[in-house]
């Protein structure tokens, strides 16, 4: 899923802060210095005493602890203390954003720190208070019962503005009552804490003689201003499951216990994210949010639009108005609520980290993203300047216009000078350039273009969709009879009628393309038994219907074979892979996938979620997703069969190597940091020929002189086994055959590579069979120690260039050859691509035969580069007549294509004759074999 198509500007443009600044050589305009601000005025006036205790610089915590202090040792109380400490902090950061260019992080984080400490003053100051009359909150287990007081919004997210409200949601961990002073003061907790919202209200929101300390909002709380000031965590996951609505999910995206200082400091705390997490990130991909968004989306500009209604400088302003700041937050939170169940390194909560990580993630493009990050500092800025006007809760430009035309004209230009201007209209102009390009990045994103997606915003005005017996009217005959089986369908009758009204304009636009001949039947009757079983989850309707080229390609990959249509049904979620144009021009790319992946645990980590079942799931949906990315590609002709193997083998080894890594730092009994241990890969995986679905045959081997060393080894290599094989609800990674390990099945599991060496090069009287060593030409070290590398290469070519009985060994592949044959009969009349003469089992034994016979002296037949290239080797080097190597490999590689098309559409692998590939892989084994 993408934010849009839309490009940021170029640096330098008039959207991009800094366009109509002054440069060098023209005359600089007034003085734009703080001191114009009437807030800052009437600071300066009243607390010049003060002004003094507050330390150089952005205040801090401890800038703010220390000056809180010196503030009640002058005799004021705490709340009086910390209203003071307030003005202060507004005229410093006054004075170094309009007159030092203070960074807007710097600006936003010491209001945060502000209300936090304030927070904390007040709530230790009204738990104690209240201690002293009722006693301590105690739970049934005797621990004391801690109140949370979540930040919400700009607070949860650190990005505070100077004369910013404060939303609130006060929470508490247990029920029970208080242990009441002297058998008299017992309270519930719900008592209790309700008294101490309102002390630690009466200690920062009203307002004195020195003004207030935050403007405080409860509203986010369950159930609003008619829910308690204070809610149990109990209450509050109760009310998530069964009350919570989508636009609280954005809400709660951003929220953070920000006191008090203690419970966050003991880890407490976290107890609030495990129940929030799940409610803000669902598992599977969610674009019902979508039309919540709509909803939410519309209901802000309606209200802005009433509020400007005969006072046209109201459309002015910066945060909600048409191109504000709120849509960018919209912009961002959306991508993140959509995404983050899945791809946990998109949890952040300051806009402008989660803007880098959208775009990290393919997300949005890099360029969109810096754009916004532009607009976004650009904007709060202004907002800024704004509320250091005048210490006002507004976000609209003064203009010039009205009763107080000359002071806002003055206001304005002052404004502008202090964003680097000459006046306002270079200002202005630059404003409007921003607001323009994030209100099309944002109607982009949500479909503002498309009719069809501004209907669901809601049931008023809503187009309704054709009835089921309408819309089988237009269906060709198959795909009618398919579709009227909904009629009475219990997961169809089941349905909202909002999901029922998706689902009818789904199928609407399917019939719409049908006629057009755009896709075909097949695809439609695929579509159709793909989302049938699929209907319980609604954001799947969600997804298609706001993505319609996400619909097209779904039903074009569905329409190409069977086999991608049952990989889609049972994993779902990838089809959001099919958002990203540029998929299908990618390559895979193993360091940025495994990079990925551990973004995603060190995400999980912070959350404290890394446990074993969430990195099973997260190694599954990345494999899963990079498979569908690699079909998709296959599918629409960019990759060839070698190309796809290709993939499928870098996308193992990488799995592998990730796997191997997250299992040795989570087994409890390592011994050493990295273990000193390899795997090789034989097979499929050994000549990177991996196809969809292909297990893999792969042998341990470890060096290390430790003397647990077996069965540390013993375990890691189980532990690794068991998180490839395991099926968990996101399904399995690979099949793991270890048979090719020394003795085979008898065999150890894992052994020392001394072992597995003297095994191979047949020192000693228990050695490899030929067809062990057959196996070895086709081996290769896929991950481990880099030392063992060289010595598992230095093995490889010892055993495949050893002396041997070459009349002996053509009797020993030949009697294979036929064992295998006869373990896969063949109808008559049918040629098998794999296993029939001529096939490529033929082909396979006689490259084998070349290697082990010939590489002693033709080295060149030593690397494993796989089979259609040794055969045109062997043939260079004059082993085969002029032609027949080279045949053989077009042979091989077209016989590869038919098979793999054949898995494709879960087809028979048995077809007509392929006489000129027969013919050609014949004459090979001819002149090895029978000449």
């Amino acid at each position: 899923m993408s934010a849009g198509s839309g490009t940021a500007p170029e640096p330098g443009s008039p959207v991009l802060p800094g366009a109509g600044r002054l440069v060098q050589g023209e005359m600089a305009p007034p003085a734009a210095g703080s001191a114009h601000s009437r807030f800052v005025q009437r600071i300066r006036r009243r607390y010049a005493q003060e002004l003094a205790l507050l330390p150089p610089g952005v205040p801090g915590r401890e800038a703010l602890r220390s000056t809180c202090e010196a503030l009640r040792q002058r005799g004021h109380p705490l709340g009086d203390a910390l209203r003071i400490l307030r003005q202060l902090v507004l005229e410093r950061l006054a004075r170094l954003d309009c007159e030092e260019h203070a960074s807007l992080r710097a600006v936003t984080l010491a209001v945060t720190h502000l209300a936090e400490f304030t927070l904390d003053a007040a709530c230790r100051q009204a738990l104690a208070d209240l201690d002293a009359v009722h006693g301590e909150p105690r739970g049934a287990d005797g621990r004391r019962a801690q109140l949370w007081i979540v930040g919400m919004g700009k607070l949860g997210a650190r990005e505070l503005n100077v004369s910013s409200d404060i939303d609130l949601v006060y929470v508490y961990d247990q029920d029970g009552e208080t242990d009441g002073v002297d058998g008299r003061g017992r309270i519930s907790h719900q008592e209790y804490f309700a008294k101490a919202v309102k002390a630690v209200y009466g200690l920062i929101g009203d307002t004195t003689e020195h003004g207030f300390v935050f403007r405080v909002d409860l509203a986010l709380r369950p159930n609003g201003n008619s829910g308690p000031p204070a809610v149990s965590l109990d209450a509050l996951e109760e009310y998530f499951v069964v009350q919570g609505r989508e636009w609280e999910r954005f809400a709660w995206l951003k929220s953070r216990v920000v006191a008090p200082r203690g419970a966050i400091e003991d880890g407490s705390a976290q107890a609030l994210r495990a129940v929030v997490l799940p409610f803000v990130f669902r598992r599977y991909l969610d674009y019902s949010v979508f039309d919540s968004l709509r909803v939410l989306h519309r209901q802000i500009r309606e209200h802005a639009a009433r509020r400007s209604a005969g006072r046209p400088g109201r459309a002015n302003d910066v945060k909600l108005s048409r191109g504000g700041i709120r849509e960018i937050e919209f912009i961002v939170q959306l991508l993140q609520v959509v995404r983050g169940g899945q791809f946990p390194e998109l949890r952040t909560r300051p806009t402008l980290d989660a803007l880098e990580r959208v775009a990290a993630a393919g997300l949005m493009p890099a360029a969109t993203a810096q754009g916004l990050a532009h607009a976004y500092e650009f904007l709060r800025r202004v907002e800024h300047r704004i509320q250091y006007l005048d210490d006002r809760q507004t976000h609209v430009l003064p203009l010039g216009c009205g009763q107080d035309g000359e002071e806002g004209e003055r206001d304005l230009n002052w404004i502008a000078r202090s964003m680097g201007y000459p006046d306002g209209c270079p200002f202005l102009h630059e404003l409007d350039s921003q607001r323009e390009f994030v209100a099309q990045e944002f109607d982009t994103l949500l479909g503002g273009t498309q009719s069809e997606c501004r209907g669901c915003a809601g049931p008023r005005g809503r187009a309704q969709p054709p009835t089921l017996d309408e819309l089988c009217e237009r269906l060709p005959a198959p795909v009618r009879e398919r579709i009227e089986r909904w009629r009475d369908h219990p997961r169809v009758l089941a349905l909202r009628e909002d999901a029922r009204h998706r689902l009818g304009r789904l199928v609407a636009r399917t019939a719409d393309w049908l006629l057009e001949g755009r896709v075909s039947e097949e695809a439609a009757l695929r579509m159709a038994d793909w989302l049938e079983p699929l209907l319980r989850r609604e954001s799947y309707l969600a997804l298609l219907l706001e993505r319609p080229n996400v619909h097209e390609r779904l039903l074009r990959l569905l329409g190409a074979a069977k086999w991608p249509a049952r990989y889609l049904l049972r994993h779902p979620g990838v089809i959001d892979e099919l958002a990203s144009n540029a998929m299908v021009s990618e390559r895979f790319d193993a360091a940025a996938f495994a990079q990925d992946l551990q973004d995603r645990c060190a995400a999980l980590r912070r959350t404290g979620e890394d446990d074993d079942e969430a990195l099973l799931n997260l190694l599954r949906r990345a494999h899963h997703a990079e498979v569908f990315r690699t079909l998709a590609r296959d599918i629409e002709g960019r990759l060839t069969v070698e190309q796809v193997a290709d993939e499928l083998s870098a996308l193992a080894d990488a799995v592998l190597r990730v796997t191997a890594l997250w299992c040795w730092e989570r087994l409890r009994a390592r011994h050493r940091d990295t273990p000193s241990f390899a795997i090789i890969g034989y097979g499929k995986l050994g000549g990177k020929e991996l196809g969809y679905g292909s297990d893999l045959d792969i042998v341990f081997v470890f060096e290390d002189e430790d003397e647990r060393a077996p069965e540390i080894y013993g375990a890691f290599v189980r532990k690794l086994i068991n998180w490839l094989t395991t099926k968990t609800g996101e399904g399995d990674l690979y099949e793991i055959d270890t048979a090719l390990r020394p003795n085979g099945s008898s065999g150890l599991l894992v052994t020392t590579f001394a072992a597995y060496a003297k095994y191979q090069e047949g020192r000693g009287s228990n050695t490899a069979w030929t067809w062990e060593h057959q196996a070895m030409t086709r081996a290769r070290f896929v991950l481990g120690e880099a030392a063992l590398a060289g010595r598992f290469d230095a093995v490889r070519e010892a055993v495949i260039a050893a002396p041997r009985d070459v009349g002996r060994l053509r009797e020993e592949i030949v009697a294979m050859r036929q064992r295998v044959r006869a373990a896969h009969p063949i109808k008559p009349g049918w040629f098998d691509v794999k296993h029939s003469p001529g096939g490529m089992v033929d082909a396979e034994f006689a490259v084998q035969y070349l290697v082990l016979s010939c590489a002693a002296a033709h080295p060149e037949l030593v690397p494993n580069v796989g089979n259609i290239a040794l055969l045109q080797r062997a043939e260079a080097a004059g082993l085969l007549p002029p032609g027949v190597g080279d045949a053989a490999a077009r042979a091989y590689r077209e016989l590869r294509r038919v098979q793999h098309q054949a898995r494709l559409d879960e087809a028979a692998t048995q077809v007509a004759v392929l006489s000129t590939e027969r013919d050609a892989v014949l004459a090979l084994w001819r002149h090895l074999f029978t000449s």
